[in-house]
């Protein structure tokens, strides 16, 4: 019991000191520390910040710099400084707050493309999670705000600077939130049929073959529009979409041998059901239709992947020791 007591002291003085018993955020910066520094001493302070990866000291230097010397020589310079910072320090808000700022306050300024890509960075970084990194996760099923706000920031940047140094890897960010964007719209379309909302489902449908031509959920798109307007009893508009799928991804395991569509299937939850096995098929509940291809349409995802990580696969680019500590230390 006295082993327990001395414990929780510890643990009590460390909570109450904030550690700083233990040298922990002795790095802190002040305005005392920082009393008589030139905006020179503040630049050189922030580099080697920045070099050592300390980004918390960083920032805090970058923004007494900035209240300092707000029009100094290396004002700018650390605006654009402070979002790098805050995008590698997790602060996503806050760097697409700066980078914001920094293009409505310096539009015509020569580096503006990076802040545009800065800011689009963070907001596709805010769709994921610490363990996306070792855990399958699918992106599309969850809030694709970010992700939308992502691409069209994207977009801004290429319309705008179509030879800047970021386009290219733009360019190829932009495929996969396409093809995430367009698979939220069949996860949508599915759930739709699962509340009978057919109409809505069509409409999903559509959109994903008009908007997302080249990604490979319009397979499913097509899919969609054919069971939504079949059950719509709108069979001119199915048979068109039907005609379409058969002639361009006549492998969809909607279509039968003969090029048909089998209105039954379901590729997903197409198995028995529990209550079907218990029942021993006597009682069988009857899924909604729902449509997920991406395992014979996913070479385009596949693709831009690769693309992303520089031609190689996470496994690849990743230690043992970053696996181990969860991609922590890499």
């Amino acid at each position: 019991m006295k082993n327990i007591a001395y414990i929780l002291l510890i643990l009590s003085l460390s909570v109450t000191s904030g550690c700083s018993w233990l040298g922990w955020g002795d790095d802190e910066t002040t305005e005392d520390d920082t009393a008589g520094y030139s905006e020179r001493d503040f630049y050189e302070k922030i580099q080697s910040s920045l070099n050592a990866s300390n980004w918390s000291v960083a920032i805090s230097n970058l923004q007494l710099l900035e209240s300092q010397f707000p029009f100094g020589k290396y004002a700018e310079q650390g605006q654009l400084e402070l979002m790098y910072a805050q995008f590698k320090s997790s602060a996503y808000e806050d760097a697409i707050s700066s980078a914001d700022r920094f293009i409505r306050l310096h539009p015509q300024h020569p580096n503006v493309d990076y802040a545009f890509y800065v800011k689009g960075l963070s907001e596709i970084s805010q769709t994921f999670s610490f363990f996306d990194s070792f855990l399958p996760t699918d992106s599309a099923k969850r809030d694709i705000g970010s992700a939308r706000d992502s691409f069209g920031t994207f977009t801004e940047l290429l319309s705008r600077f179509p030879n800047s140094p970021y386009a290219p890897d733009a360019r190829k960010r932009l495929i996969n939130l396409r093809n995430q964007l367009a698979r939220a719209e069949i996860n949508a379309a599915n759930y739709y049929f699962s509340r009978g909302a057919y109409l809505a489902a069509a409409n999903r449908g559509r959109y994903v073959v008009e908007n997302f031509q080249q990604s490979p959920a319009v397979p499913d798109g097509l899919a969609v529009m054919a069971q939504a307007y079949h059950l719509l009893e709108m069979q001119e508009l199915a048979d068109n979409a039907i005609a379409v799928m058969a002639a361009n991804y006549p492998e969809h395991p909607s279509l039968t041998a003969d090029g048909s569509f089998d209105y039954d299937q379901r590729l997903i939850g197409s198995g028995d059901s529990f209550l079907a096995k218990i029942t021993f098929g006597l009682i069988e509940r009857v899924d909604p239709p729902a449509f997920d291809s991406r395992a014979i349409y996913n070479r385009a995802t596949r693709e831009a992947e690769l693309i992303d990580n520089g031609g190689k696969s996470d496994e690849q680019g990743r230690s043992v020791w970053s696996w181990l500590t969860f991609g922590l230390m890499d």
